[in-house]
């Protein structure tokens, strides 16, 4: 899948979640929803292009609770980075 699109889609799921009142709260149902409702190669592909750019293109918040949940919740890419 083509990063921009889902750049686009988790800026589009940060921005939801950014309205809860508890902000710990929204980055950990960022990392819930992307985990839910993304296949692994989508979730492993916008890893490698945080690893890769520092996320470029991404909201603050999504990239932070992208890291913040990264090892609970969704597994880095795998090795050699064949995400896509």
């Amino acid at each position: 899948m083509n990063i921009d699109n889902l750049v686009t889609m988790a800026n589009q799921i940060g921005t939801f979640f950014a309205s809860y009142p508890d902000p710990t709260e929204g980055r950990t149902e960022i990392a819930n929803h992307l985990q839910r409702f993304w296949a692994p190669r989508m979730r492993s592909r916008l890893f490698l292009h945080i690893d890769e750019t520092q996320g470029e293109g991404l909201n603050p918040f999504v990239i932070e609770a992208l890291l913040e949940h990264r090892r609970d919740h969704m597994p880095p890419p795998p090795p050699g980075g064949d995400a896509g």
